[in-house]
């Protein structure tokens, strides 16, 4: 099936109608009617490919910044990402921009800019640590259980979360209605790298963690403009092991997890390997359940394989059935830690001319593809 065609047949998918066909609920049984469309198209899509997405693709790329209407992925392709990353971490400290530099005015625009075209927001939340006052990345025992009730940062953490209500409740699109979000919060849990993860935290203060945040949000602040996703590393192996610290089928709308190719010798197979035996796994568990499988964050740094995207990554993600694939950002020279970091190509990488092959792939959707009709019809 060629592109086109494949296009068509997508369209013909998402537009049967909630008459046609009684529509699914998400885990928030009072989500607005676009979120609960939302949810119903991203399970459609699976059949026919996935969305490719990128992480703050309209705030900066390789060499720019807070250029209007531009991201990498245009510049090379002639068409925007699918799917659209943010990140909200220091906003729960008051802060008037995140922890990579994207100011959360801008944000608001570039969310509604995807949004009027039809596209998918996905938003990230690296908090400090309530209880040290450090960054995510600040591991220390005991935090999960200091924000929880009855903790003595529970306060603290309940008023981070009214930072975070406020702002999915600010998104709105032109008639009013509110934008729906995908969020993923507390992601890579089963690694031991943030105060969230398995290193310090327990299995069963994780699940309280998740689902208060998710009570609150929607019980207390009436935020029902969310779809909520469950987003492992790939430490796991089985099911059983994916699930470990799962929360419940009642706060959990999408199933995901995050992959990364590494730079050592022979970490492409591995990579390979991972993604398929993750992507197997997950997919598994979300037919089983009702849910949508995506991958939450993945990439090889740099891209230094100039064909990656068609002899890596392409393959072994044919025949699976997921919603969106999710590419991290093109932060280009970090100066403070003197590195570079890309995940998708610019103009005269080595690998453009081969993403320019994957986005003419029949079954990868990127913004033309789910314009029309939008995923909020």
């Amino acid at each position: 099936m060629n592109k086109i065609l494949s296009v068509i047949v997508l369209s013909l998918a998402l537009q049967v109608s909630a008459q046609d066909k009684p529509a699914d609920k998400p885990a928030d049984k009072l989500a607005t009617k676009q979120t609960v469309r939302l949810f119903n198209n991203l399970k459609k899509l699976v059949t026919n490919g996935y969305m490719v997405g990128h992480q703050d693709a309209l705030a900066y790329g390789v060499n720019w910044k807070y250029q209007p209407g531009r991201s990498d992925i245009k510049d090379v392709t002639g068409d925007y990402p699918a799917v659209y990353g943010w990140e909200l971490g220091h906003l729960e400290n008051g802060a008037d921009r995140n922890l990579d530099s994207v100011p959360f005015g801008k944000m608001k625009q570039y969310i509604r800019q995807a949004y009027a075209r039809g596209g998918v927001i996905t938003i990230s939340w690296h908090g400090d640590n309530p209880m040290t006052g450090e960054s995510a990345w600040h591991p220390a025992r005991g935090t999960v259980e200091s924000i929880l009730e009855g903790g003595d940062k529970h306060t603290a953490f309940i008023k981070q979360l009214d930072k975070v209500a406020d702002f999915f409740l600010s998104l709105r699109g032109t008639s009013g209605e509110l934008i729906p979000v995908i969020f993923r919060p507390y992601h890579e849990h089963t690694g031991g790298w943030f105060w969230w993860g398995n290193a310090t935290t327990s299995d069963g203060s994780y699940i309280k963690l998740f689902r208060l945040t998710v009570d609150y949000l929607k019980n207390k602040r009436k935020v029902h403009n969310l779809l909520y996703a469950y987003n492992t590393g790939t430490e796991f192996t089985s099911a059983e092991t994916y699930l470990q610290r799962y929360p419940g089928d009642d706060v959990i709308d999408l199933l995901t997890f995050d992959c990364y190719q590494g730079t050592k010798p022979g970490s492409d197979s591995i990579y390979r390997r991972q993604m398929d035996q993750a992507l197997t796994i997950v997919e598994a568990v979300a037919l089983q359940k009702g849910k949508i499988a995506a991958v939450g964050e993945t990439g090889s740094n740099q891209v230094p394989d100039g064909k990656w995207w068609t002899e890596t990554l392409a393959p072994v993600l044919a025949g699976h059935r997921f919603s969106y694939v999710l590419f991290w950002r093109n932060a280009g020279l970090k100066r403070k830690e003197n590195q570079v970091e890309y995940f998708v190509p610019f103009k005269g990488q080595v690998s453009e001319a081969d993403f320019l092959k994957f986005y003419k792939l029949p079954n990868t959707f990127f913004q033309k593809d789910v314009s029309y009709p939008r995923m909020y019809k």
